[in-house]
């Protein structure tokens, strides 16, 4: 497999990463944090005028149709940023999900917005008791007068705070269905995940919601949509782990013990070249992940290698974290050090859309179907 990336890739990518580097610098992210909203509008708008919004979107509703692959370069920047803003909550999993199974009008009503950056999604889907089983819903919603109710709550929603529309995943006598709801019409109660993102559990009671796709026939679309965002997790979890590598070895340069730079013990040198291995293994599997989510003929083989790439990125992110911390001392828990953070973020990146533990289990129930 051939991991580079083309012209326009490589320039997407270099884009990113020179305007995060210039105006996302960690000082900027931690005053970002700190507000009440949790995110920055003008960095959204910028992030849209660059084009990120719209690449995963079709042509025909404002979009470029690039895929998972296209968007890594994009990622792994993120990653190494530790960008705050809903990016993944809107474009990897509540708008791939719009425009995966919404109607020609929704798509159109939805789509357009964004890609210009004027329209913030959330996907509403996790439960209490659910763990990482996307086929765990006691959300119901009925028909009345013509219009659906839904009644339920969910948890631990990334982006809620901000989001201007859930998709919500609620059972109809046919399954398990998508809607459409305004947040306005659900009680969602904010707070700061661990890696200091906003997520919200969201309470509907009653609320009214539009049909997206067809009645019971959400769950595969459910699957595709997620595997689809952990590839993109596995992408920016590689861009976090670019950074703890480069900070670390700057630290061992810089740190001296003895009159002399701790680099230059060797004990040192080898776990260095351990953490730098552990990332370039991740980058392999992310791209790897990727690039079979852009091939939709073979859900199992996406399915497959997305839980393969997820299990070494989640053990590689914990080695590569834990030992970032470890060489940089007493120092790598400060909350002053950026690497802190990245630790953080990694922690979460290796649980989100399941640990180790989960996708190696679906990994071996998918390669006996095999």
């Amino acid at each position: 497999m051939n991991f580079d990336y083309n012209e326009e890739q490589q320039l997407l990518a270099d884009s990113v990463r020179r305007y995060l580097a210039k105006d996302y610098d960690f000082e900027k992210r931690r005053k970002i944090v700190a507000s009440a909203a949790g995110w920055s509008a003008e960095v959204w708008a910028q992030l849209a005028e660059m084009g990120v919004m719209g690449l995963p979107f079709s042509p025909d509703y404002g979009g470029f149709g690039g895929g998972a692959v296209d968007l890594m370069g994009g990622m792994e920047g993120f990653g190494e940023a530790l960008l705050v803003e809903p990016y993944l909550a809107t474009v990897g999993l509540a708008g791939r999900l719009v425009a995966g199974c919404g109607s020609d009008a929704q798509k159109k009503a939805l789509v357009p917005a964004i890609v210009e950056g004027k329209l913030r999604l959330a996907l509403a889907h996790t439960e209490k008791g659910a763990r990482y089983n996307l086929g765990h819903v006691q959300a119901q919603a009925k028909q009345s007068g013509g219009a659906w109710e839904i009644s339920g709550e969910k948890q631990v929603v990334l982006g809620a705070p901000s989001a201007d529309k859930l998709v919500v995943s609620a059972k109809t006598g046919k399954g398990i269905s998508l809607f459409l709801v305004d947040k306005g019409a659900a009680k969602v109660k904010p707070y700061v995940t661990l890696d200091e993102q906003r997520a919200g559990d969201v309470v509907l009671a009653g609320a009214r919601g539009e049909l997206l796709g067809a009645e019971g026939g959400a769950l595969p679309r459910l699957e595709e949509a997620v595997d689809f965002a952990t590839a993109l997790v596995c992408a920016e979890a590689v861009g976090a782990m670019k950074f703890a590598c480069d900070t670390t070895l700057e630290y061992l340069k810089t740190r001296k013990q003895f009159g002399v730079p701790i680099g230059t013990f060797q004990a040192l040198q080898h776990r260095m070249v351990d953490m730098f291995v552990a990332y370039e293994q991740a980058q392999s599997m992310a791209c790897l992940a990727c690039s079979k989510v852009d091939s939709p003929a073979n859900a199992s083989d996406r399915a497959r290698s997305v839980s393969a790439a997820k299990v070494k990125i989640a053990d590689n992110a914990r080695h590569v974290s834990q030992e970032a911390i470890q060489l940089h001392g007493g120092m790598g828990m400060a909350e002053e050090l950026k690497v802190s953070h990245a630790f953080k973020r990694l922690t979460v990146m290796a649980q989100q859309f399941g640990d180790a533990d989960h996708h190696l289990a679906r990994f071996a129930a998918l390669d006996k179907v095999a």
